[in-house]
């Protein structure tokens, strides 16, 4: 029981030493202003601690929805993605349908966020059989609320187009050029954040047993079982 304790010690030492190691030191060397930056390195996230936005996405039958009041009624691990036609987006979102059940089983829910059009996001959904909930910020609008929004520069945009087939402006329905940095948050039912993941390097995904040990640790500091 002392080695898994210490275990769990261990990883959630490492896992807040990396949030803050991402957002500390870009924070004490720029101001944040309300531009959305050209480079993931310099966004500036909403803290731990700090409130989720007033925020309205889109399901995948592209009807409204409210983020907060669906937080209100249940802890979340609200995840932002890139989109569909990323991979490393894809084996995130697989190695986390496949912790989704213990996850449950603590009393999350789980949603996931992309700039993909609801009707991208709903196939994507139904080929890949994730049971969680996908939602559309194609308007990038939550993105921004959060701080987690960059433009992607026009060498990049038209590589991408014209030599990977990927074309941002047709998966969001938009032309802001704009993608979220890959972000993962822990949000209370009083919409607080408790919990961050946040990594400019978008090959660089969060940890399923950090995710959980993450979990486990918002939970017992709430005071649920």
């Amino acid at each position: 029981m002392r080695n898994k304790n210490y275990l769990f010690l261990q990883i959630m030492i490492f896992a807040l030493m990396f949030v803050f190691q991402i957002t500390l030191p870009s924070l004490a060397d720029k101001v944040c202003k309300n531009d959305i930056p050209d480079k993931p390195v310099n966004i500036c996230p909403v803290m731990i601690g700090e409130s989720l936005p007033k925020t309205v996405l889109k399901s995948v039958e592209n009807k409204p929805f409210d983020l907060n009041q669906a937080i209100s009624k249940k802890e979340t691990i609200l995840i932002f993605f890139r989109g569909g036609w990323c991979p490393y987006c894809n084996t995130h979102l697989g190695k986390l349908q496949s912790i989704e059940s213990e996850l449950l089983k603590l009393g999350f829910q789980i949603i996931a966020v992309s700039p993909d059009k609801p009707e991208l996001l709903k196939a994507n959904a139904e080929k890949r059989g994730l049971n969680y909930r996908l939602l559309s910020d194609n308007d990038m609008n939550a993105s921004r609320s959060l701080g987690i929004a960059f433009r992607l520069d026009d060498e990049t945009f038209i590589k991408y187009k014209n030599s990977y087939g990927i074309d941002i402006e047709i998966d969001s329905g938009y032309n802001h050029h704009l993608l979220p940095v890959p972000s993962v948050f822990i949000i209370g039912t009083d919409g607080a954040i408790k919990f961050s993941y946040i990594n400019p390097n978008y090959k660089v995904r969060i940890d399923p047993d950090v995710l959980i040990s993450a979990a486990k640790a918002v939970k017992k500091e709430a005071g649920d079982s």
